[in-house]
């Protein structure tokens, strides 16, 4: 299955952007998904996942309460609203299969095939 994330961009602190994660011929609705990001110098770290079946959410701590993951059926996508975005929330925001059947699967090995990612940059 090829990922493909989109929807990022540039916002000041305080905006909002929500990023989608699509795969060409496929459904995302049975899959367990995460999100990550890499910010520059940084390693990938875990942002959030959504769990297949009973649709069980894990956020990081920095991000819980701003962020929201979720299955947009209409458009068979995984998708990721971001508010209030802050400064070191910066970084490139990929989308992954998780291979696991562990709710809180945070590990990059729990995760495999990886997309191109989506810039999301916050400004001052």
């Amino acid at each position: 299955v090829q990922l493909q994330a989109s929807g990022g961009g540039t916002v000041q602190v305080g905006g909002s952007l929500r990023l989608s994660c699509a795969a060409s011929g496929h459904s995302l609705h049975d899959y367990s998904m995460g999100w990550f990001r890499q910010a520059p110098g940084k390693e990938r770290e875990y942002v959030a996942s959504i769990s297949r079946g009973d649709d069980f959410t894990l956020y990081r701590g920095s991000v819980k309460g701003r962020f929201t993951i979720y299955r947009d059926d209409s458009k068979k996508t995984i998708s990721l609203q971001m508010l209030n975005l802050k400064l070191e929330d910066t970084g490139i925001y990929y989308c992954a299969i998780r291979v696991t059947n562990m709710n809180y699967a945070t590990l990059i090995t729990d995760y495999a095939s990886w997309g191109q990612g989506t810039q999301v940059t916050v400004s001052s």
